[in-house]
C-alpha cells in the first residue's frame, strides 16, 4: 500500500464506516481492514493519518484504536504462525511511533503510549535498544506536553514491574533501565517541583505541572516495586521528604467542582500513599525514620477528607497504607491502645463504611458495575473494601479488643434501623457490612467464607437480622437491604447450617421477581453457589429430590427474569438456569418442551450481536447439557434437538460469528456423537468438506472443537469419508497441525482416529508420507510433547496394523532405522508418557513390539530387546518422567489447557475419554500372556535374557505380573 492521498482517503471512509452503530455498514468495514492489514505500509498510513490536522478528530481517535488493536493482534507472532507485520513497517514504527505519541492530543496519546507498551513488551530493550535514550531526550526539550506523552509512555512500559515474576531476564532489564532512567527522572522531579513555586499563581501551568508529578510518582512505585534499587535508596531523602511534602500541601487553585472524578490533588496524594505503603510493607527497616510522619499526615488526610466520590481512590489508599503498617510487627504497638482502636472505628470505618448516595446511584442506574464491584471482587479501590480490609488486619491481631468495640457499635446501628427501617436503612447496610468483615477470616471465591470468628455468632444473627428480611412478602422494599440480606446467605453458605441454606432456597427464589437487578442478579447467585455445594460426603448439599419439590418454581421465576429490564442477558441468572438443570437431570426433561424452545430463541437473538461473552457460554452450556440429559435416556431425540439447533448453526456459520463458531462445533461434535455408527445424516455430510477449508484453521479457537467434530465424523461414518474423495484433505489438515509446537498433539488425534476407524485399504497409500512428515518433524523441531505424541501414535500403529507392518514401514524408509527409533526414543523416552489411555496403548503396542517380531527375538534388533522390556517396567513401576528436550521453548508439555484466548471449553458437551483398546484389559498381564507364549515359541531363550538384561527389582516386578496372570516363562 503506497502512502498516497487516494489511500488516506480511503481508509479514512472505512474508519468513518467502522463507528457506524449499523452492523450492516460497520462489520464490513472492520472486515476489509482487517484484509488489508498484512499489506506493507499499512501501520505507516494509520500512524501518519492520525497526525493529519485537517481530519476530524472523532476519526483521529478512531484510526489511534484501530492502530493499537492491529498491534495487539499482530506484533508477537510464534515460530508456527506468520509474522503479518513486514520488517521495514516494525522498524519504521519503532523509529516513529515515540515522536508521533508525545505530539499528539492526550485522546491519541492513551492509545499509543498503550500500543508502545505492547511493541515493548516483545522487543524492549534487545530489539528496541534506544527506547529510553529516545525518551530522556525529550526530557531536555522542557516542554510539559511532550514530557507528559514521555512519562505516559514510561508508565505504559514500566508498570508491568509490578506483577512479573522474578527472573534474571527481568532484573537484567529493570538495571537497564535505572541506569539510564533513575537519574534523569528524579533530576526531573526536583525540577518539576521547583515550578510548582515559580507558578504558583498560574492554575493552568500547575495542571500541567501536576499531572507530571502524578506520573512521575506512578513510575516511581514501577521501579521500585520488585526490590529497592540502590539509586533510589541512595536518593530516599529527595523522594520521601518531597512526596511528605505533596501529601500534606495544599493546592487550591487545582480544587475542582466536579464530585465524582478525582482532581490532579487528590490523584497524586492518592499515589503518594501507594508509595509510602509500598516501602512500609517491602522496606521497612529504610522507611522506618519517615513512616511516623507518613501515618501522621494520612491519619490527617483521613479524618479531614470528606464522603465526595472523587476522594474515594485517596481514602481507599489511605486506608490500605494504615493496613500495611498495622500487618507489620514493629509498628503494630501504634495500634493497640483501646482508645486508637475507638477512634479510627469511629473516625475513619464507620464512616467510610456507610452507603453514600453515591453507592446508591450506582446501585439504580449501573447495576452491573455495582455487582462487580460487590461480588466479583473488581472493588480493590473502593473505600468500603479498603476499610474491611483495615478491620480483617486489626481484628487479627486485637480480635476481642476489636469484636467490643465495633459490637457496640453494631448494636446501635442495628436498633436505630429497627426504630425507622425506611428512614435509617443505611445503619443496617453499615452494620451487615461491618459483620461481615469482622467475621470473615478465610474465604475462597469456589465456596465463599470458610473459616469464621469465635466471637461472631453467625447463625443466630442470620436469625435474627437475615432471614426476617427475607421472609418480608415485598421483594421491592428497601432493595440494599434486600441485596445484603441475600449476599450475607451466599457469602456464609459453606458455615452456615445445612437447614439454614437448604431453608432459603425458597426465599432467594422468590427474590427472582424482584426488579432491582442488584437484587434479583444476587438471588440468582445465591441458588447456583449453593446448589454446588456438597458436604461432608461430597455430596451435593441440596439434593435432587430437594431441588426437584422446588423445579417448577425454580425454573419459572429464573426465566422470568431473563425478561425483566436490564437482565435480558444476565450471566448470572443464566449459570443458575445451567447450575438448575445440572442439579435436576432427568427431573428438567418435563419442562424442557416449553424451555429449550426460549433458550434456541435467545440463541438466535444474542447471535445477532454477541456481546456477553459469560453469558453465551453458560447459554452453550445449557443447551449441552439438555442435550446429554435427553438422549441419555432417548438417544432417538437428538433428531429433535438437530431439527430445533441446525438453523441456528447454519446462520453463525454462514455469518461468520466467530465468537460462537468453537462453541457450535462443540455442539455439533456432541450431536454426532449420539448417533448410532454406520451412517452420517446428510446434513452433517453436506457440511463436511466446508470443515476441511483452511481458513477455519487459522484461527486458534477453533482447532480443538474442529478437530473432535472431524474424529466424530471419522468415527461414526468411516466408509462414507473413505468414499467421500476427502482422506488426502484430512491429512492436510494433519500435515498443518503436526507442522505446529501449539498443535501437534491434535494432529496426532486426528491420525490416530483415521487409523482406528477407516479401512486399511483406503489409507495404505498414504501411511508413508506420514511418517515422512513426522520424522522432518521431528529433526526440525524435538519437543517433549511431540515426542510423547510419536511413541504413542507408532505403539497405536503397531497394534492395528502389527508391530512388523510398523518395523516394514520404518526400515523402508531408511535401512536400520527401526533400531535408531527404538535406541534414541522409544527406550530413552517412553517414561516420559502421561495419561492412562496413552500409557496404556504404548504398553500394550511395546507389548506386541517385544513379543511378535523375530527381528528383536534373533534379527537385527535382539540388543535392544532387554532395554525394551526394561523400559516397559519402567513405564509401568516409575513415576512419570517430567524432564524436557531443549526444543520446548516453554511449550506447554501436558495436556492443552481447555481455555485459551478464543476458545472456551463447555464442560457439559465434553468428550468422554475414548479407549481404542477397550478389549484389553490389564496392560501388565497383557505382557505376562504375550511373553509366555514367546517363551514356548522360542523355549529356553527367554530366561537367560530375563537373567542378564534385567535389573533384581525389573525381574520381581515381571514375576509379580506372571503370577498374577498364572503363566511362567517356559
Amino acid at each position: 500500500m503506497e502512502l498516497s492521498d487516494q489511500n488516506f482517503a480511503s481508509l479514512q471512509k472505512y474508519l468513518y464506516d467502522t463507528l457506524n452503530p449499523d452492523v450492516s455498514v460497520r462489520k464490513p468495514a472492520e472486515t476489509f481492514l482487517e484484509s488489508v492489514e498484512v499489506n506493507e505500509n499499512y501501520p505507516m498510513l494509520l500512524l501518519k493519518l492520525l497526525t493529519r490536522d485537517n481530519v476530524e478528530m472523532t476519526i483521529r481517535i478512531a484510526c489511534a484504536v484501530t492502530f493499537k488493536n492491529y498491534i495487539k493482534r499482530n506484533w508477537h507472532f510464534d515460530e508456527d504462525s506468520k509474522d503479518r507485520i513486514s520488517p521495514n513497517d516494525r522498524m519504521a514504527i519503532k523509529e516513529n511511533i515515540v515522536n508521533i505519541m508525545v505530539m499528539s492530543p492526550e485522546a491519541i496519546q492513551k492509545q499509543l503510549s498503550d500500543a508502545v507498551s505492547i511493541i515493548g513488551r516483545y522487543d524492549f530493550p534487545a530489539k528496541w535498544p534506544n527506547l529510553i535514550g529516545q525518551m530522556v531526550e525529550k526530557f531536555q526539550t522542557g516542554d510539559f506536553n511532550i514530557i507528559n506523552g514521555v512519562l505516559h509512555t514510561a508508565h505504559s512500559i514500566f508498570k508491568r514491574y509490578r506483577y512479573e515474576f522474578k527472573s534474571q531476564a527481568l532484573w537484567t532489564e529493570i538495571k537497564l533501565v535505572l541506569d539510564n532512567f533513575a537519574k534523569p527522572l528524579t533530576d526531573l522531579f526536583v525540577a518539576t517541583l521547583n515550578l510548582t513555586a515559580v507558578h504558583a499563581s498560574n492554575p493552568a501551568a500547575l495542571k500541567v505541572i501536576y499531572s507530571s508529578l502524578v506520573i512521575i510518582s506512578k513510575v516511581f512505585y514501577s521501579l521500585n516495586f520488585q526490590d529497592i534499587p540502590e539509586f533510589f535508596e541512595d536518593n530516599m531523602e529527595i523522594w520521601m521528604t518531597n512526596f511528605h511534602t505533596l501529601l500534606t500541601t495544599d493546592v487550591p487553585a487545582l480544587h475542582t467542582q466536579d464530585d465524582d472524578e478525582p482532581g490532579l490533588l487528590e490523584q497524586l496524594r492518592s499515589q503518594i500513599c501507594d508509595n509510602a505503603a509500598l516501602y512500609a510493607q517491602k522496606y521497612d527497616e529504610e522507611f522506618q525514620s519517615y513512616l511516623p510522619t507518613f501515618v501522621t499526615a494520612v491519619w490527617n488526610l483521613l479524618t479531614s477528607t470528606s464522603q465526595l466520590a472523587k476522594y474515594d481512590s485517596l481514602v481507599s489508599n489511605s486506608l490500605q497504607f494504615l493496613a500495611t503498617v498495622a500487618d507489620r510487627s514493629h509498628y503494630r504497638h501504634l495500634f493497640e491502645d483501646p482508645a486508637v482502636l475507638s477512634s479510627i472505628c469511629e473516625k475513619v470505618i464507620i464512616p467510610n463504611m456507610e452507603f453514600r448516595t453515591s453507592d446508591e446511584e450506582l446501585f439504580e442506574d449501573n447495576p452491573e458495575e455495582y455487582i462487580r464491584r460487590d461480588i466479583e471482587g473488581s472493588d480493590v479501590d473502593t473505600r468500603r473494601r479498603a476499610a474491611c480490609d483495615l478491620v480483617k488486619v486489626l481484628s487479627r491481631y486485637f480480635e476481642e479488643k476489636m469484636m467490643q468495640i465495633f459490637g457496640q457499635y453494631v448494636q446501635v446501628m442495628l436498633q436505630k434501623y429497627a426504630e425507622n427501617p425506611a428512614q435509617n436503612w443505611r445503619s443496617k447496610d453499615a452494620a451487615l457490612y461491618l459483620v461481615t468483615s469482622l467475621a470473615a477470616k478465610g474465604q475462597t471465591e469456589k465456596h465463599g467464607v470458610t473459616q469464621s470468628s469465635q466471637l461472631v455468632n453467625l447463625t443466630d444473627f442470620a436469625a435474627q437480622h437475615i432471614i426476617p428480611e427475607l421472609e418480608k412478602p415485598d421483594v421491592n422494599s428497601i432493595p440494599v437491604i434486600r441485596a445484603d440480606a441475600v449476599k450475607y446467605v451466599m457469602t456464609f453458605r459453606t458455615v452456615l447450617p445445612r437447614d439454614v441454606v437448604v431453608g432459603s432456597l425458597p426465599k432467594l427464589i422468590a427474590h427472582l421477581a424482584a426488579a432491582s437487578p442488584v437484587v434479583h442478579t444476587y438471588a440468582a447467585a445465591s441458588i447456583e453457589k449453593i446448589l454446588t455445594i456438597r458436604g461432608a460426603d461430597q455430596q451435593p448439599l441440596v439434593k435432587k429430590e430437594e431441588v426437584a419439590q422446588l423445579a417448577t418454581f425454580l425454573l419459572n421465576s429464573l426465566f422470568s427474569t431473563l425478561s425483566l429490564p436490564g437482565s435480558a442477558e444476565n450471566e448470572y441468572v443464566m449459570k443458575a438456569i445451567m447450575r438448575s438443570f445440572s442439579s435436576l437431570q432427568e427431573n428438567v426433561i418435563p419442562f424442557l418442551a416449553e424451555l429449550l424452545p426460549k433458550l434456541t430463541e435467545k440463541l438466535a437473538l444474542v447471535a445477532r450481536n454477541p456481546s456477553k461473552p459469560h453469558f453465551n457460554h453458560y447459554l452453550f452450556e445449557t443447551i449441552g447439557l439438555s442435550i446429554r440429559i435427553v438422549c441419555k435416556g432417548n438417544p432417538a431425540a437428538v433428531s429433535s434437538f438437530e431439527e430445533a439447533l441446525f438453523p441456528i448453526f447454519q446462520g453463525i456459520l454462514s455469518q461468520d460469528v466467530q465468537e460462537f463458531i468453537p462453541y457450535v462445533f462443540q455442539l455439533l461434535s456432541l450431536l454426532l456423537e449420539l448417533h448410532e455408527s454406520g451412517t452420517i445424516p446428510e446434513p452433517y455430510m453436506v457440511l463436511f468438506p466446508c470443515l476441511l477449508v483452511p481458513v477455519l484453521w487459522d484461527r486458534p479457537g477453533n482447532i480443538h472443537p474442529l478437530v473432535r467434530l472431524l474424529r466424530a465424523f471419522i468415527h461414526k461414518g468411516a466408509a462414507q469419508i473413505a468414499e467421500s474423495q476427502k482422506i488426502s484433505g484430512l491429512l492436510g489438515v494433519f500435515q498443518k497441525l503436526v507442522a505446529s509446537k501449539a498443535n501437534d498433539h491434535e494432529g496426532f488425534y486426528l491420525i490416530q482416529s483415521l487409523i482406528e476407524h477407516l479401512p486399511t485399504q483406503a489409507l495404505s497409500s498414504y501411511l508413508r508420507q506420514v511418517f515422512l512428515l513426522l520424522f522432518q518433524r521431528l529433526q526440525s523441531s524435538k519437543t517433549t510433547k511431540f515426542v510423547k505424541g510419536l511413541l504413542v501414535f507408532m505403539c497405536f500403529y503397531a497394534v492395528k496394523y502389527g508391530a512388523n507392518s510398523l518395523i516394514e514401514m520404518i526400515d523402508g524408509i531408511q535401512p536400520q532405522m527401526f533400531g535408531m527409533v527404538l535406541e534414541r526414543l522409544m527406550i530413552v523416552d517412553m517414561q516420559k508418557i502421561s495419561g492412562a489411555v496413552e500409557r496404556k496403548i504404548t504398553a500394550v503396542g511395546v507389548t506386541q513390539i517385544l513379543c511378535e517380531c523375530p527381528q528383536l527375538v534373533d534379527g537385527p534388533y535382539a540388543r535392544l530387546w532387554s532395554s525394551l522390556l526394561q523400559a516397559l517396567i519402567g513405564l509401568f513401576e516409575l513415576p512419570q518422567d517430567q524432564s524436557t528436550h531443549p526444543d520446548d521453548h516453554f511449550i506447554e508439555v501436558d495436556d492443552t489447557p481447555g481455555y485459551t484466548v478464543a476458545y472456551s471449553q463447555l464442560n457439559f458437551a465434553n468428550k468422554t475419554e475414548h479407549d481404542p483398546l477397550g478389549g484389553v484389559g490389564d496392560a501388565r498381564l497383557n505382557l505376562a500372556h504375550s511373553l509366555s507364549k514367546l517363551s514356548v515359541a522360542y523355549p529356553g531363550r527367554l530366561s537367560p535374557l530375563l537373567q542378564t538384561g534385567l535389573t533384581d527389582s525389573d525381574r520381581a516386578h515381571l514375576q509379580a505380573y506372571l503370577n498374577e496372570a498364572k503363566v511362567q516363562i517356559a
